[in-house]
């Protein structure tokens, strides 16, 4: 029996980890952008599956050319995401997207998020 109560709150707490996680993201993230597979794409593009992806490879989705050339031949891992939600300016100075996020704490939730969307 005791086993089965450590299993269950072990579910439950990945569960609330997970539901606080795309909390997170949806407060920061949701005014542009769009999580679950096959959602639209919104002011910005779907992130679904974002880690592992090319940067700039959303179909259908319009990248500014400053997007584009700044972000060619790179794939979205743990590292340029850090680096992205940082500053996404110093990364590509002429993206239409604006986001500074100071706190490695939220920044690492957020990619902890991004990453659990496969």
């Amino acid at each position: 029996m005791g086993l089965a109560c450590l299993c269950a709150t072990a579910g439950a707490s990945a569960a609330d980890e997970a539901a606080a996680l795309r909390a997170l993201a949806v407060s920061h993230c949701s005014q542009c952008h769009t999580f679950g597979q096959g959602e639209p794409h919104g002011q910005g593009p779907n992130l679904w599956s974002l880690i592992g992806r090319p940067a700039g490879s959303s179909v259908g989705y319009p990248y500014s050319p400053g997007f584009r050339s700044a972000l060619e031949g790179k794939v979205w891992d743990a590292a340029l995401l850090d680096r992205w939600l940082a500053d996404t300016l110093a990364v590509a100075p002429d993206s239409q997207m604006i986001y500074f996020q100071d706190d490695p704490a939220v920044r690492a939730k957020l990619i902890r998020f991004f990453t659990s969307q496969r």
